[in-house]
């Protein structure tokens, strides 16, 4: 008689304030080059109590400028200096189909259900452009 599974359930996702960052180029352009430079990983004081449904299947994604605009995928969780929990992630930015979101402290939960959906790969040719530009697109609200 085979084991019981439960049934796979949707990743979970959290957002948080790319803080400091006024597009999207320039939180790509930082996170690759602190990429460069070991594990790509970001402080909270703590960890997320559902970091199960999140860790190598959820994403960070990212608001600016009152709009959810990319993604990093999580890959892990650990322990950070002075009892801080890391936040390790892919230092390559995913972008998104922009989504109205209001700005707010720390991190918050995002449900797969309403977690936007990545640009390209469906033949519109989005990925392909300049992420300035798709963000320019967004706070337009054309994308």
């Amino acid at each position: 008689m085979a084991a019981y599974m439960p049934p796979e359930t949707d990743p979970l996702h959290i957002t948080k304030v790319a803080f400091g960052h006024t597009n999207v180029e320039h939180l790509a352009q930082r996170l690759r080059e602190r990429g460069e430079e070991g594990p790509l990983f970001l402080t909270t004081r703590y960890l997320p109590k559902r970091h199960e449904e999140i860790v190598g299947r959820g994403s960070l994604f990212w608001i600016i400028k009152h709009q959810l605009v990319a993604r990093s995928p999580i890959l892990s969780f650990g322990e950070a200096e002075g009892g801080r929990v890391a936040i390790f992630i892919d230092p390559k930015v995913r972008l998104v189909a922009a989504r109205p979101k209001r700005a707010h402290q720390g991190w918050r939960y995002l449900e797969h259900a309403d977690a936007p959906t990545d640009l390209g790969g469906d033949g519109t040719g989005m990925a392909e452009l300049p992420p300035a530009l798709l963000g320019k697109l967004a706070e337009l609200g054309l994308v």
